[in-house]
């Protein structure tokens, strides 16, 4: 990491997983390095209840991570009855700044359709309810997830399509409906050109990066475990794409972070 050109202080991690016990080794180094590396701000995000407690609990440890609550796609047929009272609960803790991750997922389908299609709702009524913003994972169900975004209708704050893997057109539909849009480690991927237009051609003030660590670590560290330091590869990616600086990317990612979670 010691030759990147972003600086302190610039960057923001919309969406890690440090949770995880890819991470169990090494969890303090690793937010140390995102630490030195410039990241101001985490969000760690839950899968089901137990990982949005940990959530919870890393918010807790350190004051630059902060935590979203919610049940994934994959989980819908593992939660439990009440898990809407306790995301509640979750939702109301001072470091709770999103619900999600949320959505729907038709790639693996580890989770019925149907049942995944009611929890996302329900989750998001949860969402209006709080005042938060959702993030949400879309992966092969990019017309089903909008069509219920444009029915039931976002939280006044928006939300975040997380991991964006769509075209320009659902980028720019996402936009219209209240959506930020994040970029992680496949737009350095380099047959990825589909992300590459998007990340290019998304407002400056509706852009957020994310790593997803452990998960979809950014060229050159692909094939290795990702984690939040490594944010700022994407940040020089996306600039290089746009023709400016990973600063000037670093910066008008973790202000939009700020203000979407309206944090600090």
């Amino acid at each position: 990491m010691k030759n990147h050109t972003v600086n302190k202080n610039k960057l923001v991690d919309s969406h890690a997983h440090l949770d995880f016990s890819n991470f169990n080794g090494d969890r303090e180094e690793v937010i140390q390095r995102a630490k030195r590396a410039g990241v101001q701000l985490i969000l760690n995000v839950g899968f089901d209840l137990d990982t949005s407690r940990k959530s919870i609990a890393l918010a807790e440890t350190y004051p630059f991570v902060f935590a979203a609550v919610g049940i994934h796609p994959h989980d819908a047929s593992r939660a439990p009855s009440l898990y809407l009272e306790e995301l509640a609960r979750m939702a109301d803790h001072p470091r709770v700044v999103a619900l999600g991750e949320m959505g729907l997922d038709f790639y693996r389908d580890r989770s019925p359709r149907k049942l995944q299609r009611e929890v996302f709702r329900q989750q998001l009524q949860l969402a209006r309810e709080k005042n938060l913003p959702v993030i949400i994972h879309d992966r092969d169900a990019h017309q089903e997830v909008m069509q219920i975004l444009q029915t039931d209708g976002l939280p006044a704050p928006g939300g975040i399509m997380h991991c964006f893997s769509g075209d320009l057109a659902l980028a720019k539909w996402s936009l219209r409906l209240g959506l930020y849009i994040s970029i992680a480690g496949p737009v350095t991927y380099p047959k990825n050109t589909a992300l590459g237009q998007v990340a290019s051609n998304v407002p400056l003030d509706r852009l957020l990066i994310e790593t997803d660590a452990p998960f979809l670590t950014p060229v050159p560290r692909r094939g290795k475990r990702n984690e939040p330091a490594y944010v700022a590869l994407i940040a020089e990616k996306i600039a290089a794409l746009r023709g400016t600086t990973p600063d000037k990317i670093g910066q008008a990612c973790l202000d939009n972070a700020r203000r979407l979670f309206q944090v600090g």
